[in-house]
């Protein structure tokens, strides 16, 4: 019987790493989803699938190995996630910049990349990305797409500036002063509802138990 190791359980079902066939994988169980979260799991775990299935090959991104409407496969990339291991070389934010640039390039926007969980520093200290429940899948690249991309960099350039500041560029910095006006909107209404909701109904903090939030 092969071991699973249970990550998190929620409202929205169980994430496990388990083995099927030799192989080491992510099994994210909307099954297991409250009933009333049940529709918004399934949602998610599809949006996830539909990212990964147009991200295939790409280093650094789970490959998408099953999604049957109930339980969603994915690829075990091994290493810590960001607020574990702090990662201080600047070659891993050129090495993120680049993952990025190939993300965007396929149409993909991640939309989640503030919380620290979702970045990975692999066991050779490139970086990863999980987590794409919310990502935009739609591939066209209009105006919201170019602005919803610019925030995937610049929660990249926060993360950068908590562990890494003196390796920011001038223009970095400048990027990290002017948020999007969708960003600073989001912050002025909506944020501390979100947060509300997220910490009482699912248990979720930003930094999943780093024991700070940044905004």
């Amino acid at each position: 019987m092969p071991k699973t190791i249970l990550l998190k359980a929620d409202e929205l079902g169980r994430i496990e790493i388990t083995e099927r066939d030799g192989i080491r994988m992510i099994r994210r169980d909307v099954a297991a989803a409250r009933w009333w979260a049940r529709w918004f799991a399934r949602r998610a775990a599809a949006r996830e699938a539909r990212a990964l299935s147009k991200l295939t090959g790409i280093d650094g991104v789970p490959a998408l190995l099953g999604w049957d409407g109930k339980e969603l496969l994915r690829g075990y990339i091994g290493g810590l996630p960001m607020q574990q291991a702090q990662p201080r070389d600047r070659d891993y934010y050129r090495r993120a910049l680049r993952l990025l640039a190939v993300l965007h390039r396929r149409g993909i926007v991640h939309n989640d990349l503030a919380k620290e969980p979702n970045w990975l520093v692999r066991d050779d200290g490139r970086p990863a990305l999980v987590d794409f429940q919310i990502a935009w899948t739609r591939g066209r690249r209009g105006a919201l797409f170019r602005l919803l991309a610019r925030e995937d960099l610049r929660h990249l350039l926060k993360h950068k500036r908590t562990y890494c500041p003196e390796a920011l560029s001038a223009r970095q910095i400048a990027m990290l002063n002017t948020p999007a006006p969708h960003s600073r909107l989001w912050r002025a209404t909506g944020k501390r509802l979100y947060k509300l909701i997220a910490r009482r109904v699912f248990g979720y903090w930003d930094n999943e138990g780093k024991g700070r939030v940044r905004d």
